[in-house]
């Protein structure tokens, strides 16, 4: 054992994955190794070990000799009641000068990039470090190289798949527009037309809902690197949450920490994005960047300049790309939030007369490409041949089979409370801003409560009436549901017009 034991005592204090260690001031360790708050330690019981952040206690919650963990933190070293763990100083994180470098406006070579991801994948660096990281690096301060270097990196530090064969199909969204759930409805298209597609997804970072996050409210997502490989061996595809599985495994760190920071930077976004491509393998992505007023990507400049980056970094990679650019200026579907998005998403595999009719065009438009852009359709067919796998139902027939090889597939819940908000005047609908809606789901605890979020009625140039159902609230508290509605009294997302547009 490293350092001093100390006996540890459950707390259950959640501080989102997150190791803290709570220690009483007048511990006798603390005071011998002159430890205070927010100072990092090492912690280790048996053969495990983590870094963790100090949190002072000055009450009687812990004993003299006593020690609390954070419950990730327990449940990394696999701690119970009563366990002794060694406390003792954390080892010095030289790559933290490179990331003070980069604080000051200097550029970081691949090696110095290399051990601040490693550093970062090991749990070495707390949260503080890492937004520092985050920050240092978003707003343009990543050149071309760096981003290269970056995106290397983070596939360096976890495993790598090699499928044996070519091509292995991925399709991505950069993110920003509500309800755009198309990932689950191409995988499910592409794997009955034959082609391979293990498809690992994050959670949402900045939005309601992050395709892991709906999947995870039909099926089992957490699957690890062997039970991956049996489903897309078995089925030719899967929807995996990218955070339970060692691939680019730093970048998950990274996502949450971005997500509390509301922050997405372009160099971030593209090695996070393509640094899962590469190391679950795949040689052929389509990327759907949407564009409009209230978009992630609101201009064709910002999509032009993201587009070229994606490309040349992938080009650098080895990875053949296809970026399309989608209509952005609303919502897609209905659903706003994981299970809603989930529903629509079903809704569509399953032919359903009141399936989201734009949800279901981009779903074909986006499989069409991929079909094409993998060889197995001809220039111009593959639309058609999605639409045919589609409404054929072999597509509905393999989402289904790659979610019971998942551990089963079940109906998405529904929220306890729901509230319309009607329209307080007769006009159409001129403008939807987005943002402001993923803004109001969120408020309304999406995506930690899979329920909750927004359904919308309306979409743009709509004709409505007074007291007409815009858009109804599902929550799971009282409490979030007056939060949500505070918000909207002073930032509306619908905008009405006089008149319906000619």
């Amino acid at each position: 054992m490293n350092g001093v034991g100390l006996r540890l005592r459950p707390l259950g204090i959640d501080t989102h994955q997150e190791f803290v260690i709570y220690m009483r001031r007048d511990c006798h360790v603390c005071r011998a190794e002159g430890f205070e708050a927010q100072t990092r330690v090492e912690v280790d019981l048996h053969d495990r070990r983590i870094i963790a952040t100090i949190n002072v206690v000055d009450s009687d919650l812990l004993a003299e000799g006593e020690v609390s963990l954070s419950t990730s933190a327990w449940k990394a070293l696999n701690a119970i009641l009563g366990d002794i763990v060694g406390v003792a100083h954390a080892p010095t994180l030289d790559s933290l000068s490179a990331m003070r470098a980069k604080i000051y406006g200097h550029r970081l070579d691949a090696p110095a990039l290399k051990a601040i991801v490693t550093d970062v994948a090991a749990g070495r660096y707390s949260d503080m470090h890492i937004a520092a990281f985050l920050s240092a690096c978003a707003g343009g301060r990543m050149d071309l190289q760096e981003t290269i270097d970056l995106t290397r990196a983070m596939v360096d530090v976890g495993e790598r798949i090699d499928w044996g064969r070519t091509p292995i199909a991925d399709k991505h969204c950069i993110g920003g527009l509500p309800g755009n759930r198309t990932t689950p409805i191409v995988v499910a298209i592409a794997a009955a037309a034959g082609l391979t597609m293990p498809k690992t997804s994050s959670r949402a970072i900045t939005s309601p809902a992050g395709t892991a996050d709906v999947m995870e409210t039909v099926t089992r997502v957490d699957l690890d690197l062997p039970a991956m490989r049996r489903v897309v061996e078995r089925e030719g595809g899967c929807f995996v949450w990218g955070g339970a599985l060692t691939l680019s495994p730093a970048d998950d760190l990274l996502i949450r920490v971005e997500r509390p920071l509301d922050l997405d930077s372009d160099a971030q976004l593209v090695a996070s994005v393509l640094s899962k491509k590469i190391a679950a393998g795949a040689t052929h992505a389509v990327i759907d960047i949407p564009v409009g007023p209230t978009a992630k990507i609101r201009t064709n400049e910002d999509a032009h300049r993201l587009q070229v980056l994606l490309e040349q970094v992938a080009a650098a990679h080895g990875i053949h790309l296809r970026v399309v650019r989608t209509n952005g200026a609303q919502p897609v579907g209905r659903g706003v939030g994981p299970a809603l998005e989930a529903h629509d998403v079903l809704a569509v595999l399953r032919g359903a007369a009141a399936a989201p009719v734009d949800l279901r065009m981009r779903s074909l438009v986006l499989a069409g490409d991929l079909l094409e852009f993998c060889g197995h359709s001809i220039p111009g067919a593959g639309k058609s041949e999605a639409w045919r796998l589609l409404d054929s139902g072999a597509a509905w027939d393999k989402f289904q089979a790659i979610c019971e090889a998942q551990g089963g597939l079940r109906e998405p819940g529904v929220a306890p409370l729901l509230e319309a908000v009607t329209a307080e005047r007769t006009g159409y609908v001129s403008g939807i801003d987005s943002r402001r809606l993923a803004r109001v789901a969120k408020l309304a605890g999406a995506p930690g409560a899979p329920t909750v979020g927004l359904s919308l009625h309306v979409k743009l140039g709509d004709p409505v009436q007074l007291g007409q159902p815009l858009f109804t609230l599902h929550a799971e508290a009282p409490g979030e549901l007056a939060y949500a509605k505070r918000y909207l009294a002073t930032h509306p997302i619908l905008t009405l017009g006089e008149e319906a547009k000619s």
